[in-house]
C-alpha cells in the first residue's frame, strides 16, 4: 500500500531508496544524457511508492542538476556522462539529513557574506524592506511576543538586498527548518530583549551607511551568542 503521508524521517529514507532505485534504473536501462524517464506514474507502481514521493525525489535531483524536467514532455537525464552522475548520486545518498546546529552554521557564514554585499549593493527599496521587518521585529519584542519569524524576515531581507540569487535561494531553502526548530533550541537571552533590537539597528544602519565590514562585523558580533552554542553543545 502506497502512503502519501509520511513522517519526515520516514519521507527521507523513502526519498533515499527511490534515488537509488532511480540511479539502477539509468544504469540498467543505459540511459544516456537527453534520454527519457518513465513517467511519474510509471516510476510511482515501479517502485510501489506515492506519485508525491517519486516527485520529491525528482525534484532533488534536479535541484542538483542530474535531471531536468519540461513541462508537457517529461524529466531527462541531464547532459553529464554516467560515471560523474553516479558519483554525484552516490555523494547524494551519503548526504545526512540537516540537524539545527547544521542549519545554524550554515546560515551564519552565509549572512557574513550577505551582509557584506547588501551594504555594496542595497537600494533604497531594500531599505524599506528591511526597516519594515525590524519595526515588525522590534514591535513583537517589546511586546512579549515571539518573534521569531519577524527576525528572520529581516535577515531575509538583507540577503535579497546582496543581490546574489544562489545566496538568497539558500537562505530561503534553510529558513523554514530553522524557524521550526528555534523554539526547541532557543539560545537567545530573553530578558535582554532590547540587546537584539539594538544589534538588529545596527546591522541596518551599517548597511544604510553602505559600510561592507562594519556591517559583516555588526552581523559577526549579532551571532556570536549562537555561534558559541553551535560549538558547545554535545
Amino acid at each position: 500500500m502506497k502512503l502519501d503521508t509520511l513522517t519526515k524521517h520516514e519521507s527521507y529514507f523513502v526519498q533515499k531508496q527511490i534515488i537509488s532505485e532511480i540511479k539502477e534504473l539509468i544504469n540498467h536501462k543505459n540511459l544516456e544524457p537527453g534520454d527519457k524517464l518513465p513517467s511519474e506514474r510509471m516510476l510511482s507502481d515501479k517502485f510501489g511508492v506515492s506519485r508525491g514521493n517519486v516527485r520529491e525525489a525528482i525534484q532533488k535531483l534536479e535541484f542538483y542538476g542530474l535531471l531536468k524536467s519540461i513541462p508537457q514532455s517529461g524529466t531527462f537525464v541531464a547532459n553529464i556522462g554516467v560515471v560523474a552522475m553516479n558519483g554525484m548520486i552516490d555523494d547524494i545518498l551519503r548526504l545526512e539529513d540537516p540537524d539545527f546546529k547544521s542549519l545554524v552554521e550554515t546560515r551564519i557564514l552565509l549572512e557574513l557574506k550577505t551582509a557584506r554585499l547588501a551594504a555594496l549593493r542595497r537600494t533604497d527599496e531594500d531599505l524599506k524592506y528591511m526597516m519594515e521587518a525590524l519595526e515588525s521585529y522590534t514591535e513583537k519584542v517589546l511586546n512579549g511576543e515571539d518573534a521569531v519569524q519577524e527576525d528572520l524576515l529581516f535577515h531575509l531581507a538583507i540577503a535579497r538586498a546582496s543581490k546574489n540569487a544562489t545566496m538568497n535561494t539558500f537562505m530561503l531553502m534553510i529558513t523554514p527548518e530553522i524557524i521550526t526548530n528555534f523554539e526547541k533550541y532557543h539560545v537567545c537571552d530573553k530578558n535582554q530583549p532590547k540587546i537584539g533590537i539594538k544589534e538588529h539597528e545596527e546591522i541596518f544602519e551599517a548597511i544604510k551607511n553602505q559600510n561592507p565590514q562594519e556591517a559583516k562585523q555588526k552581523m559577526k558580533d549579532h551571532f556570536k551568542v549562537l555561534y558559541e552554542y553551535c560549538y558547545n553543545v554535545a
